[in-house]
C-alpha cells in the first residue's frame, strides 16, 4: 500500500489463500487504520488507531472477543470484552507508558461522541494494546499525547503506511526493525465470500529464529552479516484481527486462538519476556447498546466451517509479521542504539529469500 514494497514483491507468497484487493485488514469493509509517528532522535514513538466501522461503534457494537497467549503486556479493556463478548470503542496501539495517556484521550473521543455517557447510561471501555518501544524511543519521555491520538483517529483511512510508522515507529522484530503490519484472506464458503483481515505491532523474537515461508532466512543472514548488538528474545506482539464472517463470540474466540500458527510459522518460540496478546472482531453483526422489545439474533456459521476461518487467521498473521519486518526502514535512537531493515540486509547479502 501506498507505494511501499512488501513481502509479496519479493516473491515471496504466503499460504493457498487469496487476499483482499489491498491485502490489509482494511479490505474488511468499514475498516480503517490512522498513526501519528514521533521520530526524532531519542523520540521514536508513536500512535496507531483502528477504527472497526464508520458508524457509532459505541451505540452498535461489534461482537468481540480477546485471547492472551502470553500474558506479559499492559493491555486495557479485556476484561469486558471477555465478560460481555462485545466492542464499544476503536482500538489504539502506542507504547507500554503511553497506555494511560491513550486510555484518557479514548475516553474523551467517546464522550465528545456520546453525550449519554455517564449521563443517562454507563460508562464506556476503552481498548488499548501496548509493546515496549524502550530500546529505540525514550520511554521515560512520555512524548505521547492525547492529541496525538485523537489525530490518529482522524486520519484513519483505508489505506496506510506499514513498518516503521505510529506505534511500530519505535518497536523491533527478530532483532531487527519491526512495527505496524497487515495483510488479509478470503475466506469462499457456500453462502459466500468473506473476508479475514490482520494487522500486527510486532516487536519480538531474534534474528536467528526468523523463517520466511519456512526457509531459515535468519540462520542465512546472521551468517552472513556481523551483528554488532547482543540479541534478547523480549518483546511483544499486538494482533489485531476483524473479519465479516457471521459468527458468535465463542466461535470467534476459537478463530483467534490460531494466530499462533502464523506466529510459529515465522519462528517465534512466544518467550517467558513476551506479550502476545488477540483482540477480534466480527462486522457481521451489530449490537445495540439501548435495549430492544425483540429478541436479538445473531447469525453463526456451521462448526463445519470454521477450518476455512483457522487457516485464514493463520496465513494472515505470518504475512502480516513479514510485511511489518520487510517494511520497516533503519533506525537511530536512544542513546544511538538502532536497529537495520531487514530490506537493507537483504539487498546487502544478497540473500534469496523467496524459495
Amino acid at each position: 500500500m501506498l507505494g511501499q514494497k512488501r513481502i509479496r514483491d519479493y516473491g515471496v507468497k504466503i499460504g493457498r489463500l487469496d487476499t483482499g484487493n489491498l491485502n490489509s485488514i482494511t479490505d474488511l469493509g468499514g475498516v480503517t487504520v490512522g498513526h501519528v509517528t514521533l521520530s526524532n532522535k531519542e523520540i521514536q514513538t508513536g500512535v496507531t488507531a483502528i477504527v472497526p466501522h464508520q458508524g457509532n461503534i459505541f451505540r452498535d457494537k461489534l461482537i468481540a472477543s480477546s485471547y492472551v497467549i502470553n500474558g506479559f503486556g499492559k493491555t486495557i479493556g479485556t476484561i469486558q470484552i471477555e465478560e460481555l463478548g462485545t466492542l464499544e470503542t476503536p482500538i489504539i496501539l502506542t507504547n507500554t507508558l503511553s497506555i494511560g495517556t491513550a486510555a484518557d484521550a479514548l475516553i474523551e473521543h467517546m464522550l465528545d461522541h456520546n453525550p449519554e455517557i455517564g449521563r443517562s447510561t454507563g460508562s464506556v471501555n476503552p481498548i488499548i494494546c501496548e509493546c515496549n518501544d524502550m530500546l529505540l524511543n525514550d520511554i521515560r519521555g512520555r512524548f505521547i499525547t492525547k492529541e496525538h491520538v485523537i489525530k490518529a483517529l482522524s486520519n484513519a483511512s483505508s489505506e496506510f503506511k506499514e513498518g516503521t510508522v505510529g506505534a511500530g515507529t519505535g518497536m523491533l522484530c527478530y532483532s531487527l526493525k519491526g512495527g505496524i503490519g497487515t495483510s488479509s484472506r478470503l475466506m469462499p464458503m457456500e453462502h459466500g465470500t468473506y473476508t479475514m483481515g490482520v494487522l500486527v505491532l510486532s516487536n519480538f523474537g531474534i534474528l536467528s529464529d526468523l523463517k520466511i515461508n519456512g526457509k531459515a532466512v535468519g540462520e542465512e543472514l546472521r551468517d552472513a552479516i556481523n551483528i554488532s548488538y547482543e540479541e534478547k528474545n523480549k518483546g511483544s506482539i499486538i494482533i489485531i484481527a476483524g473479519t465479516d464472517l457471521p459468527v458468535s463470540e465463542r466461535q470467534l474466540n476459537r478463530i483467534i486462538k490460531r494466530v499462533v500458527t502464523g506466529l510459529s510459522r515465522t519462528g517465534s518460540i512466544i518467550t517467558n519476556g513476551s506479550g502476545e496478546v488477540v483482540i477480534g472482531f466480527t462486522t457481521a453483526t451489530k449490537i445495540p447498546h439501548e435495549k430492544t422489545s425483540q429478541c436479538h439474533l445473531v447469525s453463526m456459521i456451521h462448526e463445519e466451517d470454521m477450518d476455512l476461518a483457522f487457516r485464514a487467521i493463520g496465513e494472515a498473521t505470518e504475512e502480516a509479521v513479514l510485511n511489518s519486518l520487510v517494511t520497516a526502514t533503519h533506525v537511530v535512537g536512544r542513546n544511538g542504539n538502532e536497529r537495520p531493515a531487514l530490506k537493507d540486509l537483504i539487498k546487502k547479502s544478497n540473500i534469496e529469500i523467496a524459495k
